[in-house]
């Protein structure tokens, strides 16, 4: 039987955090002369900004969507996704499952990179290293389960997975995972600022923080769903430059120097007032995560309710969407997931800043002589981090959460860093902090479970120290049950979160990505390799 999983519209790298791959986008196009004369063209180069260098790029070692879009142009999953969201081939012709079990069928004639086949062992050979925490891959969790075991019959062309507990959407999750071919899996270097995949392209050359040159393979034919090889106006070369600042990527696409970018500052509105062609794609922006590790003031629910309380979350939004985001419904933004329940709306701390006083009071936190909180002869003093690849407003919104915050008593120290310091200094707990604007984007509701239990980091991804018996338990019950079937209990599982205030998402954005000369799609707010066409 077919996977009961659904894939449906989503984007990405509002977050600068994406955890999954095989889900399109919430998308409006805009198609207009800025296109070109509609004709493809061939022999062209495309060249796409970047917001960020995307370090690393083995694509089973990274959260990071900007790295992710990279992987997209060097890597194929067993499954994709087409616009709507439905599941359709990938490197898998065939599939089908339970919630304990997958097996996949390969298409014929796939080749890596070197020329070598792919062969099924190899295939295998990923789900099983992803699947063995010793390894420590950031894939483990989102695309794997923990413990799971892949057979391949090579002959047949099939792969085998069992997994120690159920997985609800276990044939999409792993269907998801970016595949390696047989170097890269016995020399990871050779991955880092190289390649060693199926994918449509190959890296030629790699100046991390400047770009990353990657050259076609013509030969490449087994793209998502029914895609042929010699289609017309595919690019020839793709120059993915890194662009920081969104001013100057805008500026570059409309002076024609660079081809695709995503905005999602102020820009966009110059930008979508040119009638630019466009694909827009929904995701989360506003969600306040808390470390609650044992030892910090927020590892109590006392003091993180009374931190919410203590800001209007309506009026954060609108400054840190520029007024346009929409209240966020689930840790699954809309139209990206199976499940549709509003389990948001309620269920978080409303603003009061009595309560939230009372409460810091209650706490052993009382207000000084200067009106510093402080117990035991510390002060309240909290470090937060917000990421600066998102756009200039997020800097605005956490001024005004620490102004809100100084006016419980508070001190804030506010961090601004990049997509990769996120990575190293949060999800890989190498730094303190204590909140902060943490996106995450993910298409099932399963992909966070890693992220909201289990082993903190370096032995786990629960990288904000989060214990809520309740979320496991409703979890544990989810998983148990295939497909949409288990919604109600997901929904459950979200609202303990929110109960005990261990993650706040309150608002959600849309994120513009802008093309000059070249059309495209999404999926999971990234562009499509197989999708682009150069336009003269």
């Amino acid at each position: 039987m077919r996977s009961a999983f659904t894939v449906a519209a989503a984007g990405v790298l509002v977050t600068g955090l994406a955890l999954s791959a095989c889900s399109s986008g919430e998308q409006s196009n805009n198609a207009s002369a800025g296109a070109g004369s509609g004709r493809p063209v061939e022999g062209r180069t495309l060249t796409m900004a970047l917001n960020a260098d995307p370090g690393n790029l083995d694509p089973q070692f990274t959260s990071l969507s900007v790295t992710q879009q990279v992987d997209m142009f060097l890597y194929d999953t067993l499954v994709s996704a087409d616009a709507s969201g439905k599941q359709i081939a990938g490197l898998a012709e065939k599939w089908e499952g339970t919630t304990t079990t997958a097996k996949y069928t390969l298409r014929k004639g796939i080749t890596c990179a070197d020329g070598s086949p792919l062969t099924a062992s190899t295939v295998a050979e990923n789900i099983n290293f992803v699947g063995d925490p010793a390894n420590k891959s950031t894939r483990i969790g989102v695309f794997v389960p923990p413990g799971a075991k892949a057979t391949a019959d090579d002959a047949a062309g099939t792969v085998s997975v069992t997994v120690p507990a159920p997985d609800a959407f276990l044939v999409g999750n792993i269907g998801g995972l970016h595949l390696v071919c047989s170097k890269g899996m016995k020399d990871r270097n050779l991955l880092k600022q190289g390649s060693d995949g199926t994918g449509m392209y190959t890296v030629a050359e790699a100046v991390p923080g400047d770009h990353y040159t990657l050259t076609r393979r013509k030969e490449y034919a087994w793209g998502p769903g029914d895609f042929k090889a010699g289609q017309p106006g595919l690019p020839d070369k793709v120059v993915l430059k890194v662009i920081a600042n969104e001013t100057t990527a805008a500026n570059l696409l409309v002076a024609g120097q660079v081809n695709i970018v995503r905005i999602a500052g102020p820009d966009k509105q110059r930008l979508e007032a040119q009638k630019i062609f466009q694909h827009s794609a929904g995701a989360p922006l506003g969600e306040l995560w808390f470390n609650q590790k044992a030892g910090l003031p927020t590892a109590d629910p006392a003091v993180r309710k009374a931190l919410v309380q203590g800001l209007d979350l309506t009026q954060l939004g609108k400054v840190i969407t520029g007024g346009t985001g929409s209240p966020t419904t689930s840790m699954v933004a809309p139209g990206m997931g199976p499940c549709t329940e509003d389990t948001v709306a309620g269920n978080l701390p409303g603003h009061d800043l009595d309560a939230a006083k009372a409460a810091l009071d209650a706490a052993g936190w009382k207000a000084g002589a200067g009106g510093t909180r402080e117990k035991g002869g510390s002060k309240l003093s909290l470090v937060f981090y917000y990421p600066t690849g998102l756009g200039s407003t997020l800097q605005s919104g956490s001024e005004l959460l620490q102004k809100a915050w100084n006016e419980l008593g508070i001190e804030v120290s506010l961090k601004a860093v990049s997509t990769a310091e996120i990575s190293t200094v949060i999800l890989a707990g190498q730094g303190t902090w204590h909140a902060g604007l943490i996106p995450l984007t993910v298409s099932l509701p399963s992909q966070l479970v890693s992220f909201l239990s289990g082993p903190t980091p370096p032995n786990g991804s629960n990288f904000a120290a989060i214990k809520n018996p309740a979320y496991d338990a409703a979890v544990k019950k989810a998983s148990s049950i295939a497909g949409t079937d288990g919604c109600p209990d997901w929904a459950a599982a979200e609202r303990a979160l929110f109960e005990q205030v261990n993650v706040v998402p309150f608002v959600n954005s849309t994120i513009p990505t802008f093309a000059k000369n070249a059309t495209f799609d999404l999926i999971q707010g990234s562009v499509v390799p197989s999708s682009i066409r150069m336009l003269g």
